[in-house]
């Protein structure tokens, strides 16, 4: 199998030697990687490719030739039985057919005054049906049923991501700014927005300027000094974390670390699924550190260019109702404070790490392109370059 995986690299034009190839052989003998094919995927590209220019070409081939590798893996090594399998007493499992004919409350309020009836009425736990709070049943209150509108209490994660409140407290993790994987060409993508200027203290040697003063004084050394130039540009970069952006983490920590890189003014922010009255710098403790968003707006001045990264893929109701907010009690709609930032930060656009294809079907994702005034565009190198000309236009 790793012979012929050499040679398809080479007929595809990867300049892959000998000697590179018993490199990953030995580091292999010697368990460098675990069973895991991504890892031995970052352990193959590392030994056997050295420009990044043939970074695609080594992709293609490595998907073609190890295609159905990472289901052997998966199915055969470190296997367990999940915990919750033992602690959960049964789970729906409804065919598509199934679900189309499972009816909605009727809208959000309907939703939450229904929610308070059930609280005051309910002595007892249910497992199944259609009414209750309960487990494996088709009420749009509880955990592990199904229903196209309800509220999710005592799941661990998402199944199939219709609930429209969350009645649990989710933990979520900062993104990683040191991740360069991958970054090199979003990095020269941010740089299309850079804007130079000298800064700061002299501490840079003006080599002209330093010649011509050298000249005027019959040779004698006259050194002068610039500031360092520096972008600057000032960003301001608000984060989508958790719930459905966890299938984006890795796309998101490369633009945060090629962004954090980039430029020197910048300040980020998490937000979950819609900015509301609370931003926050550390997931881990976004109960207790949260940074009123008025506070922001105060803050930073017009010359900044906001950025917004998500998938806004969400409720409805989390964009145009006060308390439509999955996790809290919002005392205003978040496209009240989508106002607020675009009147306060004109030049903003927001990147969707959502398949472009799949924008047309989603509420949510139409609602915010229109609070957006259509500035919103996929997060991919494309994607980036198409906003970047918006924010330059916008200087």
């Amino acid at each position: 199998m790793m012979t012929d995986f050499f040679f398809k690299l080479r007929k595809a034009s990867v300049p892959v030697t000998l000697t590179e190839f018993l490199i990953l052989l030995e580091a292999l003998s010697q368990r460098v990687t675990a069973h895991s094919i991504e890892e031995f995927y970052y352990l193959a590209r590392a030994a056997l490719i050295k420009d990044e220019r043939h970074y695609d070409r080594f992709d293609q081939v490595f998907a073609s030739h190890f295609k159905g590798l990472e289901t052997l893996f998966d199915g055969l090594i470190g296997a367990t039985v999940p915990l919750e399998w033992l602690h959960r007493l049964a789970e729906l499992t409804l065919s598509e057919e199934d679900q189309q004919l499972i009816e909605s409350m009727g809208g959000w309020e309907k939703l939450m005054e229904t929610f308070a009836q059930r609280m005051a009425e309910q002595e007892g736990r249910h497992q199944g049906g259609h009414k209750w709070i309960g487990t494996a049943g088709t009420s749009p209150y509880g955990a592990y049923g199904y229903n196209p509108e309800g509220i999710r209490i005592g799941q661990d994660t998402s199944r199939h991501r219709r609930a429209v409140k969350v009645w649990d407290r989710r933990e979520f993790r900062n993104l990683d700014d040191t991740v360069e994987l991958g970054t090199r060409n979003i990095k020269i993508a941010l740089r299309r927005l850079r804007r130079f200027a000298r800064e700061g203290a002299a501490e840079e040697l003006d080599l002209d300027d330093t010649i011509r003063s050298t000249a005027r004084n019959a040779g004698w050394l006259d050194l002068k000094m610039v500031p360092e130039r520096h972008n600057a540009v000032k960003v301001l970069l608000f984060l989508d974390v958790g719930g459905s952006m966890d299938d984006h983490i890795r796309a998101c920590e490369e633009l945060f670390s090629a962004a954090r890189s980039e430029f020197k003014h910048l300040e980020y922010f998490y937000f979950h699924n819609m900015v509301y009255e609370g931003l926050w710098k550390d997931n881990r403790r976004r109960y207790t550190e949260k940074i009123d968003t008025m506070t922001v707006l105060h803050t930073f001045s017009q010359d900044y260019k906001l950025i917004l990264v998500g998938d806004a893929t969400m409720s409805p109701y989390e964009i145009t109702y006060p308390g439509g907010s999955v996790e809290h009690f919002n005392p205003e709609a978040a496209d009240v404070w989508m106002s607020r930032l675009l009147a306060a930060w004109p030049r903003a656009i927001w990147l969707n790490p959502q398949s472009q294809n799949r924008w047309s079907y989603i509420p949510s994702i139409q609602m915010t392109r229109e609070l957006m005034s259509d500035r919103m565009y996929p997060l991919t190198l494309e994607g980036l370059e198409q906003g970047i000309r918006v924010l330059q236009r916008s200087r």
